[in-house]
């Protein structure tokens, strides 16, 4: 008698071809990830060696303590560092505290309703608005205020007293109002993440053993949260320090032959405070400014100053890098869940 094959068993040859194209599929995967990881790392290799080898001879510590002059030997970075130190400074101060309050209040005290949803989808959003476009809102709202007459007020602040004047104009403060308005979605949503990563357990312990909303919030949420939180600012800091196109569309000075507050010597920190209060308002210029200034000068000398300057502004986004994640470890070291 013939036998008829059993229509049920498995098909072993198959389910082998089956699984050895998917190994070869998720072989291919991997070898164009690590293809395009690779092809990225030499590119950007081959842009940092061509920069520094152009900026040989021409970087020094001259040319970082140094105004800018009239001839390509005076080029010098430091009315544009000081202007950079001046801008992140004071985006920090406002960015920080109404960022990671913002977030605070979105993150423990905020009802999940429709408002809310329309506010959260608004700030991720605001994050991928392109540079320019608060650059113009900064000019407008800022430098012009919508057009209202320029006046000059007399503010003191006990120790001395200094001239204010509205609109703002092309001054620090300006600067620093609309990066604020730059760095505040990216400050808003990395502390939201940071604040979401804390477990519920940490605070369900903390109400039960009678402490308040607030003092769950300042004594154990915040501090469990810091590292996302200040790893978010310094990043957003970072990417506030390398823009030029906010500042550009602000009317900021490529060329500025002295540093925010007309200062001579550090000494007059101390002996000249008015000069600390006013230079907030004072013109200035920043170093993405200063190196695109450089590039377009038609002599080839300025390429390389350009090149040093683009070294120098890599340092400091490298140590600012770099400490957001020595924050984020010497931080997740002190928890303890």
């Amino acid at each position: 008698m013939s036998t008829v094959p059993n229509q049920t068993e498995p098909d072993h040859s198959a389910s082998a071809r089956q699984i050895d194209s998917r190994h070869s599929i998720g072989k291919l995967f991997e070898f164009a990830c690590w293809a395009s990881t690779w092809v990225s790392l030499i590119v950007l290799l081959v842009l940092l060696a061509s920069v520094g080898y152009q900026a040989t001879g021409w970087l020094s510590w001259r040319f970082v303590t140094s105004l800018d002059g009239v001839k390509v030997q005076e080029a010098g970075l430091l009315a544009g560092l000081v202007g950079s130190f001046w801008l992140v400074s004071i985006t920090a101060l406002m960015s920080v505290p109404l960022g990671v309050g913002a977030a605070i209040y979105l993150e423990e005290y905020a009802k999940p309703t429709l408002f809310t949803r329309f506010i959260r989808l608004n700030i991720a959003n605001l994050a991928g608005v392109p540079s320019i476009v608060y650059g113009i809102l900064g000019f407008t709202l800022f430098v012009r205020m919508f057009g209202l007459p320029k006046a000059t007020y007399a503010v003191s602040l006990g120790f001395t007293t200094f001239s204010l004047q509205l609109p703002l104009g092309r001054s620090i403060i300006a600067g620093a109002m609309t990066l604020t308005l730059l760095s505040l979605p990216v400050v808003i949503i990395a502390a939201q993440e940071a604040l979401r990563s804390v477990p519920a357990s940490v605070r369900h312990a903390s109400y039960a053993l009678g402490a308040s909303k607030w003092q769950t919030i300042w004594f154990q949420v915040l501090p469990a949260a810091i590292p996302g939180i200040l790893t978010g600012v310094i990043l957003a800091m970072s990417r506030a320090i390398g823009e030029s196109a906010p500042i550009a569309v602000l009317g900021a000075a490529t060329y500025i032959g002295y540093v925010p507050g007309k200062f001579k010597s550090l000494s007059e920190v101390v002996t000249q405070p008015q000069k600390l209060a006013a230079a907030p308002f004072d013109q200035f210029t920043a170093v993405p400014l200063q190196i695109y200034n450089w590039v377009n000068e038609p002599k080839q000398e300025y390429q390389y100053v350009a090149a040093a300057g683009i070294v120098v502004l890599l340092a400091v986004l490298l140590l600012l890098n770099g400490s957001a994640i020595f924050i984020r470890q010497h931080f997740q070291k002190k928890i303890r869940w």
